[in-house]
């Protein structure tokens, strides 16, 4: 090798030699620069370095980014927990780290991304690149309904997506309304039931804070719920019918929802009923307690609060609120601080908008049910079709609930006792959470069908003594309108006849004073006349 190969060679090593050392300096320099601003300059003057720099090289980029904030205002942002349940299912090997969680009694895990990993999505042959972001933020007062941990966090997430700027259009128009109709779908397979009450500590704020849930984990189903395989049938159909006809209420013009009223005795299964239907439509329960609803407006406030999905339950509607005549004179409202109790509360009219009136087409595919023990108590207006659809009548226990019973607690199809068990259950009312209570007993089956029938036995003499002391009770208030009828009756004659009394001397007053009249008239007749016949005579 000739020495000026050789030197050429040095030559070319040292300037390799040059370039990495200053590579290696500035990429420290700017990690230093950048430990510096992190750590010492503010969030503000951070910020507002970041976006000069973004603008720089933005007029060198092709790309275009949408920012997906979790809140707009003090309203979740839809987009934002779309992103949330579509990205899961997007995660792949080459992402790095990702969340798991998972409640007590959930049965899925719940898989999110990490802050700054990046998701890679096709859409169409398009790359669309997600990356979620978290700022932290100094307020103390800083707080995420979701999160209750929040305040001590402090910290505001939202989504980045990224795409080449000549699919701009595609990503709002087709992109973006794709992901969260599958979000929908992705979230409707993996979620778990919640049932919402109200909390009275946050009702004067944001009204979706006011509804607060726990997870429903009721084993009821149409499978095990006591009740008349034919009315349980019509039931199933009338729901999967509901949740198919989307395009159906729409066509006809009518809100996407549907009233059920259920009413029966105590102890019939109208609670495990309504379980059973959130269990096969996989939709949220919401409990309203209308005596915690100050007035109609708040009504309508809450309902606007709850999510599409669900089910809207009133139990004992007929104890809820004072189901008054609508048509009632009403005072003339002159402020929402009027102090007549009637505005305190909420009424008929208030319940029948609640369910039928504008305000109930503020969402889609909602289920509203109510519950009584007592139908007849109910003003008609609140039953009519178009309010409550369907009613459904919970009876006493029967032979075929009986077996359901039987199959459920004790897991028998058949037995020698049934037939007699049948009989009894014919002949006495008797409700099937009464009988579910004697099938639990700790027991041989043999024994514990036994105990039924002897149970059975006592249920119905205790029937026919409640149902004779009522009688009585009735025929005692009976005697009692009775006799105070006769008395009225009586008073009545008393006064009648005193009243006929004071008529009759009334008249003979009346004839005295014409005889008297006529008297007089006669007496100066008869003086006219002697003087006449005394002047003939002189």
């Amino acid at each position: 090798m000739s020495s000026s190969d050789s030197s050429s060679a040095e030559s070319r090593l040292a300037t390799a030699k040059t370039v990495l050392t200053t590579a290696a300096s500035v990429a420290a320099t700017a990690m230093l620069a950048k430990s510096l601003v992190q750590d010492y300059l503010p969030d503000e003057v951070h910020q507002y370095i970041s976006f000069g720099f973004r603008i720089i090289f933005g007029y060198f980029s092709s790309q275009m980014t949408i920012v997906i904030e979790e809140f707009e205002g003090f309203v979740h942002n839809e987009v934002y927990e779309a992103a949330e349940a579509y990205l899961a299912t997007k995660i792949s090997p080459s992402n790095k780290r990702i969340k798991v969680s998972k409640h007590e009694k959930e049965n899925n895990y719940n898989v999110t991304v990490e802050r700054d990993e990046e998701v890679v999505d096709t859409f169409n042959g398009v790359k669309f690149r997600w990356v979620l972001h978290c700022r932290h933020v100094e307020s103390k007062n800083f707080h995420n309904p979701r999160d209750l941990n929040s305040t001590l966090k402090s910290e505001v997430r939202s989504f980045e997506l990224s795409f080449h700027k000549k699919f701009k259009d595609m990503a709002l128009e087709s992109y973006l309304p794709f992901m969260v109709k599958r979000a929908a779908v992705v979230k409707q397979e993996k979620k778990t039931l919640k049932i919402f009450t109200l909390d009275p500590d946050n009702m004067y704020g944001n009204y979706t804070e006011a509804w607060t849930s726990v997870i429903l984990d009721h084993p009821s189903s149409f499978k095990t719920i006591a009740m008349d395989s034919d009315m349980k049938r019509n039931v199933m159909d009338d729901l999967d019918q509901f949740v198919k006809r989307r395009d159906f209420y729409k066509r006809v013009g009518k809100a996407w929802k549907r009233g059920y009223l259920l009413y029966g005795p105590p102890g019939t299964g109208k609670s495990s009923l309504i379980a059973a239907m959130a269990n096969h439509l996989n939709f949220d329960v919401y409990d309203l307690e209308l005596t915690a609803v100050s007035n109609n407006s708040e009504l309508r406030r809450l309902l606007i609060a709850t999510a599409n999905r669900s089910i809207l339950v009133v139990e004992d509607i007929d104890c809820s609120i004072e189901l008054k005549d609508r048509s009632a004179d009403e005072p003339p409202r002159e402020s929402e601080e009027s102090n007549d109790p009637r505005y305190k509360k909420v009424t008929l009219s208030g319940l029948l908008n609640f369910i039928d009136g504008l305000w109930s087409s503020c969402g889609d595919e909602r289920i509203i049910i109510f519950t009584t023990n007592y139908k007849e108590k109910l003003d008609a207006a609140l039953l009519r079709p178009g309010r409550m659809d369907m009613h459904i009548h919970m009876s006493y226990c029967t032979p075929s609930t009986f077996k359901v019973l039987a199959s459920n607690y004790l897991e028998i199809k058949e037995h020698k006792l049934f037939s007699k068990i049948g009989e009894g259950i014919e002949a006495t009312e008797v409700s099937p959470a009464e009988v579910a209570e004697q099938l639990m007993k700790n027991d041989t089956v043999d024994k514990v069908l036994e105990g039924l029938i002897e149970f059975l036995k006592v249920k119905k003499i205790q029937n026919e003594e409640e149902k004779a002391k009522k009688e009585e009770k009735e025929l005692e208030n009976k005697d009692k309108t009775t006799k105070g009828k006769d008395s009225e009756v009586k008073k009545n004659e008393v006064v009648d006849e005193q009243v006929t009394r004071n008529d009759r001397v009334d008249k003979v007053l009346e004839g005295l004073v014409e005889l008297l009249k006529a008297k007089k008239i006669d007496d100066g007749q008869d003086e006219v006349k002697h003087e006449e016949a005394s002047d003939i005579n002189l």
